[in-house]
């Protein structure tokens, strides 16, 4: 019985998967897999057993790396002085310092410059300016791959013209993202030596590695610029993101009548190092053809203030070092915590820290979708209401627009931009890429887009929301059944 509803559960996430192709039109894709995808790599949420607060004495010495290498204590210290703004936040700022080195596998990196970039418009001329600046080598790796444009320019035409002027060009794409870009725009690149690599096709035959898994998807977005500039975050090549910053009727054929609400962070400094890695793992993973590495990790002079560092997550992770950062920072939340997310299916224990942080008094407030491409997602997302409101968490819905944002804040101090939702699948099957950045600057600036999309959404009320139809609470239930899956 047991088996029948795990096999029930993945081909519940199936029927999910579908539903987003039909949106994007890619039913074609699913017709290869349709027998298997449900079946396959039907894992399980870990459980975090890490220590969540830090060892003695790590507050006092945080490993700090600079452009030149580790930082001394002396020198650690007076960096983290310059990241806070108020008095008080300087301590808080330690103790986040000290928690992340208690469960990092990544140091992390000062000297950085970062911007946070709000919405598709703002994201595409960003990194259309860090592709067109570059001398030596543009990698890009997309969970959807398709010629966007920006300010009248194809990223097409761009990338072809940086070919042409002897900048190196390797492009990663999902091969089930990108499913419905045309093949001639991949052939026209192709053509002209930008290299590719399809992230594990969904065709097997076509897979170099020796394993096929159509269910493990390279969600990461990065774009990385002579080993110096790079963007992350939610933001998809996708012609999606060509609409204007607000909702629009009668926009014309082709594109989006919605807005799509999503953040980036433009990075330039030594952290950039981390990105590139990454990047050249997946590379050589998947069987790339030969690049020409050698100048890919330039020493990169300080660029800024700011400390990050980069979390890579990987389904062949048994913890993924995201999903133990997030939970660990939310333990050990003093203030407030701020979630936006594209998919709210959380896993019992961020439900669990979440009502503990709004029980000791933190101020947890959670922008949700109240529509998605994936109905199920919402009515497991809408299961989890009551017991967090009871718990004192406030969940604002929004209206009018494609939430598709995936960023955290915490305490003011500690926040984290990038492509992992807080789902269970961004915990068990995707590749994901997340930067986590230490002081109060990035953190405002998240913070005053949560302010503004608060002010445009609905807070859920306790009392009405208990007197939800039955229907909806039925729903609610099934839908949990299977939210390991989703």
């Amino acid at each position: 019985m047991q088996f029948a509803v795990r096999v029930f559960a993945c081909l519940s996430r199936l029927h999910h998967v579908i539903a987003i192709c039909a949106q994007r039109r890619r039913i074609m894709v699913i017709l290869l897999g349709a027998g298997l995808f449900g079946v396959a790599a039907c894992a399980g949420v870990p459980k975090v057993t890490e220590p969540t607060t830090p060892p003695p004495g790590a507050a006092a010495k945080p490993d700090i790396v600079g452009a030149r290498g580790p930082l001394t204590p002396a020198q650690s210290k007076a960096v983290l002085a310059r990241l806070t703004s108020e008095p008080g936040e300087d301590g808080l700022l330690q103790r986040h310092v000290a928690i992340e080195e208690a469960v990092a596998e990544t140091p992390l990196i000062a000297g950085n410059r970062t911007q946070v970039l709000r919405d598709g418009p703002a994201s595409f001329r960003a990194l259309f300016a860090a592709i067109r600046g570059a001398t030596h080598h543009v990698n890009l790796e997309f969970y959807i791959f398709e010629d966007v444009e920006s300010d009248g320019e194809k990223l097409g035409d761009l990338l072809i013209a940086k070919c042409q002027a002897g900048v190196a060009v390797n492009v990663i794409y999902d091969s089930f993202g990108s499913a419905a870009t045309p093949g001639s725009f991949l052939d026209r690149l192709k053509q002209a030596g930008v290299k590719l690599v399809k992230y594990n096709p969904l065709n097997p035959f076509e897979s170099l590695t020796g394993i096929w898994n159509p269910n493990d998807r390279d969600h990461r977005k990065i774009v990385v610029a002579d080993g110096a500039t790079a963007v992350i975050g939610g933001v998809n090549l996708s012609t999606d993101y060509e609409s204007n910053p607000f909702a629009m009727s009668g926009a014309p054929r082709g594109m989006s009548s919605e807005q799509w609400r999503d953040t980036d962070l433009l990075i330039e400094g030594p952290a950039v190092a981390q990105l590139q890695r990454l990047f050249l793992d997946h590379w050589n993973q998947q069987k790339g053809p030969p690049i020409m590495d050698a100048d890919f990790f330039p020493a990169i002079p300080p660029k800024g203030a700011t400390v990050m560092r980069i979390i890579g997550s990987s389904p062949d992770e048994s913890a993924p070092r995201y999903y133990v950062t997030v939970l660990t920072a939310m333990r050990n939340a003093e203030k407030s915590i701020r979630v936006t997310t594209a998919y709210f299916v959380p896993t019992p224990q961020e439900v669990q820290d979440l009502k503990d942080a709004a029980r000791r008094g933190v101020d947890v407030r959670l922008i949700l979708p109240d529509k998605s491409d994936s109905g199920l997602s919402i009515a497991v997302g809408h299961s989890h209401y009551t017991e967090l409101l009871e718990a004192g968490a406030r969940i604002f819905e929004t209206h009018n627009l494609v939430l598709h944002s995936k960023t955290i804040s915490v305490d003011g101090v500690w926040s984290v931009i990038g492509s992992s939702n807080f789902d269970h699948r961004s915990v068990i099957f995707n590749d994901e890429v997340d930067a986590v950045v230490l002081g109060s600057d990035t953190a405002a600036a998240l913070e005053a887009g949560f302010q503004d999309d608060e002010s445009h959404a609905t807070a859920i009320d306790l009392e009405m929301w208990r007197h939800r139809s039955p229907l909806k609470k039925i729903t609610e239930v099934l839908a949990a059944a299977w939210q390991d899956l989703l």
